[in-house]
């Protein structure tokens, strides 16, 4: 069987890799050729550094905004944070946002937590309300390549010159406040800033770690998501479904209504119990929210799931999802409940527009093909659960004989569950890590690790060139690479195969 190369750089190629919080770390890349808790509380870097703003520096342009705004606390960072109501008191939230004009309170939002599905679900319904004709404004976490990708209107990223005069205003605030952010804070209050500027229509929040104390829960949304709760984040949020989807829930505002995918009965049970304490009910969507979908196969669209979903308002019939997997299914579902809650506030929804919308919803690093021959695809999954629904789309959704799988997952992660769905799925596995990324876990270890839960063998390389090396001289025509286990990962590759693109064209051109 003929082997494939993949793409490769010069040595003196200085290639800009990313993760999933800094897009300036560089390397020179080499690979292929072309062809604390609630809890336990624990000292953190974070609760150390809170109590003092950074220095004051001259912010001239977006480098140095972006120099100032990479100084602060990042909690995605952090191997550990102690999330308490200390370390991410909504209070200091509310202080920078009313110095900067309470901007949050200018916009209409809605807003999504929950373990897995959130930027999915955030992307499609923010797809369909710009197809609806509305200026919506889109903000999710983390990014793959340039952090402006957290911040967006009608898909296109904040401009740098925004970017840096928004981050000048919140260094003065925080100067005034007279104590540090976080780089989370930063970046929520920058995207209510840039939404209430430019004077948009709705915002679509998804929250970052948990909900109840993330600071994207300043706002007033006119409706509230919660997508598929599963364990994650369990040293921050709770060992139990119930302790997570409480944190969750706690984006549940007072006579907002909350809609959710159905979930298991614990977590339904928690749900309705924080819904009932906030003062409004808990809907699900295919329990009490009539919604159906199923798998086909068409010329047109090749495999997909087309959904259903009807209301008092509206009816949404079979209209195809534009993401694959039978998750994506229920993300849309829920999508679509949301923008029907909107006609409430006088948003107007017509079926081919929703239809249009949906179509034209576009998410890198969700089962994302960077590379033809051989097949490349990447995917930020990044827990058990979210490993095996990769693994099912893509035999459900791709044809090929080998899965040969570039793994490499944070150290804090259910990491166990992940191994046992990788050792199921993959028929060969390359353990390596992020470069950027201080919480990866060593790839030596997740080899002896993944030994024991499946008993089988895999490979350590270093870093990623290494592994893409190692993976273009395993696969032949029919084969299929996938590289995935956190986003940190996901975008240093799709990163690299950007670049190695652009090469290829120039010498074609």
């Amino acid at each position: 069987m003929p082997r494939r190369s993949l793409p490769a750089a010069t040595a003196a190629t200085a290639v800009a890799t990313t993760d999933a919080t800094d897009d300036a770390t560089t390397h020179a890349s080499a690979a292929f050729k072309p062809s604390g808790s609630v809890r336990e509380k624990a000292p953190s870097i974070a609760a150390q550094q809170l109590s003092a703003p950074p220095e004051a520096i001259r912010i001239d342009n977006y480098q140095d905004a972006k120099a100032w705004l990479m100084s602060h606390v990042d909690h995605e960072r952090l191997r550990v944070v102690d999330y308490s109501d200390g370390t991410f008191a909504l209070d200091r939230m509310h202080a920078l946002l009313g110095l900067l004009g309470d901007p949050h309170l200018e916009v209409q939002t809605v807003h999504v937590a929950g373990t897995k599905g959130k930027g999915s679900t955030c992307s499609m319904l923010a797809s369909m309300l710009r197809a609806c004709g509305y200026t919506t404004g889109l903000y999710t976490s983390p990014h793959l390549i340039d952090l402006r990708e957290r911040i967006t209107i009608n898909d296109h990223m904040i401009p740098y010159a925004e970017a840096a005069e928004g981050l000048r205003r919140i260094a003065a605030a925080e100067q005034e406040l007279g104590f540090g952010l976080t780089f989370f804070e930063v970046m929520t209050a920058l995207a209510f800033v840039h939404f209430a500027e430019n004077a948009i229509d709705i915002a679509v929040l998804e929250t970052g770690l948990g909900g109840r104390l993330d600071c994207t829960n300043v706002c007033q949304p006119l409706v509230t998501g919660i997508t598929s709760i599963s364990l994650d984040h369990t040293a921050l949020l709770g060992d139990t479904l119930p302790e997570i989807a409480r944190e969750k829930a706690g984006i549940f505002k007072d006579g907002v209504p909350a809609l959710s995918v159905e979930q298991p009965k614990e977590v339904v049970k928690t749900l309705k119990e924080c819904a009932e304490e906030a003062n409004t009910a808990v809907h699900f969507v295919g329990k009490d929210v009539d919604f159906s979908y199923r798998f086909e196969s068409s010329r047109e669209l090749g495999p997909h799931t087309r959904v259903c979903l009807a209301t008092k308002q509206n009816r949404f019939d079979h209209l195809a999802v534009p993401l694959p997997g039978e998750h994506q299914a229920h993300n849309c579902g829920l999508a679509l409940a949301m923008l029907d809650r909107l006609k409430e506030h006088g948003f107007s929804v017509k079926e081919e527009q929703v239809f249009r919308g949906l179509q034209n919803t576009r998410l890198h690093g969700r089962m994302e093909m960077v590379w033809e021959t051989p097949r490349v695809i990447i995917d930020g999954a990044h827990n058990g659960s979210s490993i095996e629904a990769l693994i099912k789309s893509l035999g459900a959704h791709i044809k090929y004989d080998s899965l040969v799988m570039i793994f490499g997952c944070n150290d804090d992660k259910d990491v166990p569950a992940m191994l046992r769905e990788v050792g199921l799925g993959a028929d060969k596995v390359l353990f390596t890590k992020s470069k950027s990324n201080v919480r990866a876990a060593e790839p030596t270890s997740l080899e002896s690790r993944f030994e024991e839960v499946s008993g089988k063998m895999a490979q350590v390389c270093p870093t990623l060139e290494d592994a893409l090396k190692v993976a273009a001289r395993a696969v032949g025509r029919d084969d299929l690479i996938v590289i995935c286990g956190s986003f940190y990962l996901a975008g240093e590759a799709r990163k690299y195969f950007l670049e190695a693109k652009k090469r290829v064209e120039k010498q074609k051109g």
